[in-house]
This record gives C-alpha cells, structure tokens and sequence, in this order.
C-alpha cells in the first residue's frame, strides 16, 4: 500500500520540533512492506497546497495525519492547531483513507476524530497496530483492534501499550534542517511516567510503567545522527532523563565510553539527582538541565502533586552552581491555591538560587482524565459539557484577575525570567532572528546575554495609521 505520512504540527516556538512519533511509526509500516512517502509541514509556507500537491505526485492509498499537539497550552497568548488539522483532511478527504494519530489526538480521540472528519484514529502507541490497521482497511474489521476509533463510535477497545520500543526511521525526514533551524536533535530513552503531577497527560498517554530502551541501542542512535546527519546537539525528549537513576547513570557511561562528540540537555527531576549522576551527565557532554520545579511554595508543591520538596530543588540547584552547569527550572503559576503569598515564594526562591533562566507559564491547560479536571469541575470552573477542544485553562480564584499582571511586574524586574504567554524575553520575531545564527542547545542560556527584561523583544512596529 503507498501511504503518505503528514507530520501536522507548524509550531516554530521556541524552535521547530523534530517528528519523532512518526519517525517511529515509519520503521514497522516499511517492515510491512508499504511504500512510504512524507510530507513535513512545519516548513510549508502554504500547508494545503503542499498537500494537494503530494496527493497529486504521490497518489497515496492512505493518508495517516500525526497531530502532536492541539494547542500551544500557554495562556493568554493561546493557539490552537485544531482548525488547520481539520482542513487538512478536508483537502484528503475523497482521495485516500484518512487516518489521524499522535499524542494531541490521543488525549481526545473521540471529540477530534468528529472535529476533523477523519475515517480512523489511532490511540496511543501505534508502532503495533497500525500495520495491522492497513490490513483491517484492506479487508477486515478495523474496529476490533485495540486503540482504534471509528467515526461515531461510543466506545472503543483501549490501547495496547508496546513492551518494547523500537528505534526510529528517520531518513524520509530532513533531520538536518531540525538540527539546523532548532539548534538540536531529540531523542527518547524510555516511556512513562510514574509520578502523579495533576495536570500532566503523559501517564495518559504512556502510561505509569516506565519502559526503558537498551542502552546500547540509544548510543547507537546517537552514532547514527552524528556520522549520518552531522548532529552535534540533543535533546532528551523523556518526560524525566534521570529516573531511574542507574539507567540515567549506564547511558551516560555508555556515551562517554563511545566518544560521542555532542553536547546535550534533558528534563531533570531534583529529586533524583546525586552528586555522581550529575557528575556522569557532564562527562557524558550535558551541558544544560531544565528543571521542571512548578513553584517555590512548599504548599503549591504539594497540591501539584510534586514528589519533591523545596529544600531538594535548592539542593539540586546548588550542585548546578557547584559544577557551574547552566540550568533552568520551569515555574508553572495559577494552580489550586495560588495565592499572591505563593507566587512571592516562588520569585524569592528563584533569586536565591540564581538559575540561568526561569521559563514561566501562567495558567493550567486542563486535559480529560487529569485530577486538575476533577479539581475544575468540583469547583465549577468547567462542567461536564465543557468543550476542552478549545483551550480551557485552570486559574486559581485567589488571583484570577490579577496573576498577569502580577507576574509581568516580578519578571520584568529580573533579567533571567522568560514568560512566553506574556512575551516576557521572548517573542516569535526574536526567535525568528536567533534562528539566522548558529545557535546550539537551548534557546533560554542566551538570557544572561539580555542587560534587562523586555516585553514583545524585537516584535516590529505596528503599521502607521
């Protein structure tokens, strides 16, 4: 069967993101022996017309649509990509099978599958059943198999997590151009999550089981896209690098045993981060950790559901700045309890602790299946008919109408404070221009360059009037 694979997602900022799911599914749909072909839109100036035209040379059986995001979760500056999703198989529709998968859709299969007009979804973890599925359209009942959606279906069998994960088939795709235009390569190491914060889907989406890949074929990986691609950055794409701590601590031995020449960076959890892993990491060519903190208030660690302290998130910053590593922690404000007292808390602890830069997002995009939903609907901020296609966000009574404006005027008056939904540090014309240099890593240890904080940096002037 030939199939065209579209990577839907056009989001640029902060940097354009590498297709990894796709690339995945690629790898058992050739095995199968199908014809591929791939049509990445993040770089089509004019989507539908790219479509069109690959529809027209390719002439493909089957169309399957990846949708990794639905939004850009970010409040009040909120995007949503459901819209240009739908046209897209509006322009398939008629002319192929559509298919349409990826974690944005796996969050709601069902509303979106009805949103879009697509013939089939699939849920979850497709490496499996996806072949499958293309011999269910050929002839056979497509509804039997497991985490697969058909239009106007009520229920559904539920996805079959993998029990091992494959490697990615990445040469249909422009590596090159990611590494590039993004200053990176991403790669994942394992899948789910066991911890229990209230507003994150990747339990949903991976589940609570923490599958881990072999250490030996993550180097190889590795080796692949610096001799294949000339990468010579990555990014760790897994929700926490270093959990367990003996797998973090073999695939850092293994890649420093290798010789890989990269730097690189990952999502850190303070909790798990002893004095030798961290030690490990750096030799490995780590030269940046982001920490996914959420607060500096010990009460709004608790009601995210954290698993870790205030005292273990200086302890963990502590030895960034011992080991003088460029470290972020992501500051997430608006949750259950929120409070002006809170948010304080937070900007004090990050004086104290003097990270490179502090990414800040203000509000909590709620998610079906999330305890933050429960929390919403107990509290009638959402009810049971409340559409979530549409970005609805979490925001604490206590500082509803004032948290803008109170985070505005804290991180403007430091220079290491990124807040991406109020264009604090950050904004789509400075990203566009950083992306004219050669810039490797991520993009927030260029904020101790910054002599001060700006809101909309380098946004053009408004037209004349």
């Amino acid at each position: 069967m030939k199939i065209l694979l579209i990577s839907a997602n056009r989001e640029r900022s902060p940097y354009p993101v590498f297709p990894l799911g796709l690339a995945y599914l690629a790898t058992p749909l050739a095995a199968a022996g199908h014809t591929l072909s791939v049509l990445d839109l993040c770089f089509q100036a004019e989507p539908l017309s790219a479509v069109t035209a690959a529809l027209d040379e390719f002439c493909p059986e089957t169309v399957i649509i990846s949708l990794r995001n639905i939004d850009n979760v970010t409040f009040p500056g909120c995007r949503s990509y459901l819209a240009g999703v739908r046209d897209l198989v509006a322009v398939c529709s008629g002319r192929a099978t559509v298919v349409i998968g990826g974690s944005g859709f796996s969050l709601m299969p069902r509303e979106i599958l009805g949103y879009t007009g697509a013939d089939f979804g699939v849920i979850g973890e497709g490496e499996v059943v996806l072949p499958r599925l293309m011999e269910a359209i050929s002839g056979g009942d497509p509804g039997s198999l497991p985490g697969i959606v058909l239009p106007g279906a009520e229920t559904f069998l539920p996805p079959a997590p993998l029990t091992t994960i494959g490697t990615p088939d990445r040469t249909l795709f422009a590596v090159d151009r990611y590494h590039r235009e993004g200053g990176m390569a991403n790669l994942q190491t394992k899948r789910g999550c066991p911890f229990a914060c209230i507003y994150c889907t990747y339990p949903l989406l991976e589940g609570a089981r923490v599958r881990l890949r072999p250490v030996a074929e993550i180097v190889a990986e590795i080796r692949t896209l610096v001799d294949g691609n000339g990468v010579d950055y990555l990014y760790f794409v897994d929700d926490i690098f270093n959990y367990p701590v003996e797998f973090a601590l073999e695939l850092c031995r293994a890649m420093r045993a290798a010789r890989l020449p990269v730097n690189w960076s990952a999502f850190i959890n303070p909790d798990f981060l002893p004095p030798h892993l961290l030690e490990a990491m750096l030799a490995a060519g780590c030269d940046a950790l982001e920490f996914g903190t959420d607060s500096g208030s010990p009460t709004m660690l608790r009601s995210l559901g954290k698993s870790f302290s205030v005292e273990t998130v200086r302890e963990a910053s502590c030895l960034c700045s011992e080991f003088g590593v460029d470290f972020a922690h992501y500051i997430l404000f608006g949750g259950p309890g929120e409070s002006e007292e809170t948010i304080a808390e937070s900007f004090s602890l990050m004086d104290e602790l003097a990270p490179t830069a502090v990414i800040t997002m203000t509000g909590i995009r709620i998610f079906p299946g999330t305890a933050i939903q429960g929390q919403a609907l107990a509290e009638g901020v959402i009810t049971p008919e409340t559409n979530l296609l549409e970005p609805v966000f979490y925001l604490a009574p206590a500082i509803r109408d004032s948290l803008c404006a109170t985070v505005t005027r804290l991180a403007l008056e430091r220079k290491n404070w990124v807040v991406p939904g109020l264009e604090i540090n950050i904004s789509d014309a400075m990203l566009e221009m950083i992306r004219h240099f050669t810039v490797r890593g991520p993009l927030w240890k260029l904020v101790k360059r910054l002599g001060r904080s700006h809101m909309n940096p380098l946004e053009p002037p408004p037209p004349a009037s």
